[in-house]
């Protein structure tokens, strides 16, 4: 049996504004702007690349220069992209992202509408991919008829299926999936879209008690993302809160695809539950303190040097 992990979703340019003296509506605010690599999917791909693993990522970007520089950043990093499409006449995906003072998301907009290429058809022509890979990994990026597709190819070759919904707006696509999935990693916005209740405000024992929700549904393993405050994580038989740690906190973009890459991580690995929650919260605690959507230089070795004792 091949150990690759098999990812499909999206890649997108990250562009985000950090003010430097508070954010006033109506006007410009003078602010930090940088670009980089992100996309739910090509987040979680690159990460478990730098990990070590083996991957491979199904996405789609436009014949542009955007493309170009996602394809080529992220083959770097090591990811398998021998299937990505390059899609003529496309904007390759973005996303814009406006921070507060402190690197928490205050207000964004992604473009993915290269992501209709990823089409059922297109799935299907793949299926060779899904027989011989470890587990699957998608994102809500993709249309609802292709997260169908990819749910029912993994499931007919017996592969554990992880998602990360990537927003509120398209967590609901992944509630018909639920009872299927091995892992899923939304924040709390997401997870309180997906169990269907209110969201009340940051509260741990609240996402904790939507994680042990998505567990009664059928879910195996169920974490929910805190940003700065690390997460929360049930199974069937435990569960538990791991906070962050971190000197200062730059943004937050990200630190939920990491969480996500690193328990799978460790979860390939034959760890412990406990084990790879660890790994999950050293990663968020890694990726608060960049302006990156990837820590540049993540290693197997720094994650360990980053764990909670």
């Amino acid at each position: 049996m091949s150990d690759y992990i098999l990812i499909i979703g999206a890649s997108l340019m990250d562009t985000k504004g950090k003010p430097t003296a508070g954010l006033e509506p109506g006007t410009s605010n003078p602010a930090q702007i940088r670009s980089t690599r992100g996309g739910t999917a090509r987040n979680v791909a690159e990460n478990l690349a730098r990990l070590g693993a083996e991957v491979k990522l199904i996405t789609a970007v436009g014949d542009d220069e955007t493309g170009r520089l996602l394809l080529e950043g992220t083959a770097e990093a090591g990811v398998d992209l021998s299937e990505a499409l390059v899609v003529d006449n496309a904007h390759s995906g973005s996303y814009m992202a406006v921070l507060d003072d402190r690197g928490h998301l205050s207000v964004a907009l992604d473009d993915t509408s290269v992501m209709v290429s990823i089409t059922p058809e297109r799935i299907h022509a793949l299926e060779n991919l899904f027989a011989e890979a470890y587990l699957v990994v998608f994102d809500g990026g993709l249309t609802a008829e292709a997260i169908k597709a990819v749910v029912e190819m993994a499931q007919k070759h017996g592969k554990p299926v992880v998602s990360d919904p990537s927003s509120t707006r398209l967590a609901p696509k992944l509630v018909p999936y639920v009872p299927h999935l091995s892992l899923v990693v939304p924040n709390e916005l997401e997870a309180s879209v997906i169990c269907s209740c209110e969201f009340p405000g940051y509260d741990p024992q609240n996402s904790l008690l939507m994680a042990r929700t998505l567990v009664s549904k059928g879910v195996k393993t169920a974490v929910v993302t805190l940003s700065d405050f690390g997460l929360v994580y049930a199974t069937s038989e435990e569960s538990g809160h791991i906070p962050a740690r971190y000197n200062k906190m730059v943004d937050s973009t990200g630190t939920g695809d990491s969480i996500t890459a690193a328990i799978i991580f460790g979860m390939i690995n034959d760890l412990s539950t406990l084990e790879c929650m660890r790994l999950g919260a050293a990663a968020a605690g890694l990726t608060l303190q960049t302006e990156d959507s990837v820590v540049p230089d993540l290693s197997l070795d720094m994650l360990y040097e980053h764990l909670i004792v």
